[in-house]
């Protein structure tokens, strides 16, 4: 199955007072490339976390994304009343002994949250991070995955009907060069025989006609021809038969530009090179597009 490197996919769990949340978002890259950004709460899972995801999603540069909000009353912060206290009646004895009026000017208002700021004031209270929190944070990545992958697959499919689609049109620009074969050896003849006239050179007819023979042969493409006629069936072999072929693919395509770069050094012909040229250009297209395939 086809698949694109290029997805997104979300998924929410609910456990408890909690709504833990997973978005992954993923773009095309040579290697996997996997980022994890999660909160310190679960930073004990990370390890297990990141080898479910590199499990599914192989080759691709990933950002993962969890976080989670409180969606009953738990609390996980407290005042530490008796330090708030004592700061507050350090301070009102220093306001007393400077002659300072608290509640009558603006250093008043300020008060409390400069207190709250200060050391042991506010205490986060230590979560611990359950069995089943931990399951559902588990199965909130694979449904984020499973989501993921569905992305990818109908984007691969939209892709390499695209590819596809331009092999063919490769293989028709290859039959079209066909017609201009005949003629260009013609006149490949012609042009010889027109030069050594314009010479004035005396030569033996038989041995002008094998010398040009040799000529036209070193120009023949019938060789390109069968050799890109069988890539591209082999082409569409591998993107029909195996699964995350985009590697094998690319390296096909390289032979295929082979095929027709040589076809365009053999062509000596106005025609059959801008032929060569839209076969190039198409094929540049295919590489491109093979660069997003999984």
């Amino acid at each position: 199955m086809i698949k694109s490197m290029t997805g997104y996919g979300k998924s929410e769990a609910v456990v408890g007072d909690k709504k833990i949340v997973v978005e992954i978002r993923s773009l095309n890259s040579k290697q996997l490339d996997l980022s994890i950004k999660t909160p310190s709460i679960y930073r004990q899972c990370e390890y297990d976390l990141r080898n479910i995801a590199a499990k599914q999603l192989q080759r691709g540069k990933a950002d993962i994304y969890i976080s989670y909000e409180i969606t009953g009353n738990a609390n996980t912060v407290t005042v530490n009343k008796a330090a708030f206290a004592d700061y507050l009646s350090q301070i009102k004895e220093i306001a007393t002994e400077s002659d300072i009026d608290l509640y009558g000017s603006a250093a008043g208002s300020g008060i409390v949250p400069a207190i709250l700021r200060l050391p042991e004031v506010v205490q986060n209270e230590t979560v611990s991070v359950s069995e089943e929190e931990t399951e559902a944070l588990r199965k909130a990545l694979c449904e984020a995955l499973d989501a993921l992958d569905s992305f990818r697959t109908q984007e691969g499919a939209t892709l390499i009907a695209d590819i596809l689609k331009r092999i063919d049109k490769i293989e028709a620009l290859k039959d079209s060069v066909t017609p201009f074969e005949k003629a260009r050896t013609e006149t490949i003849k012609a042009r010889i025989r027109e030069n050594i006239e314009s010479v004035g050179i005396p030569v033996d007819s038989n041995r002008l006609e094998q010398e040009m023979i040799f000529y036209v042969e070193k120009l023949d493409i019938t060789e390109e021809k069968v050799r890109l006629q069988n890539h591209c069936k082999y082409f569409r072999e591998v993107a029909k038969s195996e699964e995350n072929p985009g590697r094998k693919l690319g390296f096909i395509a390289q032979e295929l530009g082979r095929e027709i770069n040589t076809l365009g050094s053999k062509s000596n012909d106005a025609q059959m090179q801008k032929i060569v040229v839209q076969m190039k250009d198409e094929l540049e297209k295919i590489k491109e597009q093979l660069l997003n395939l999984l």
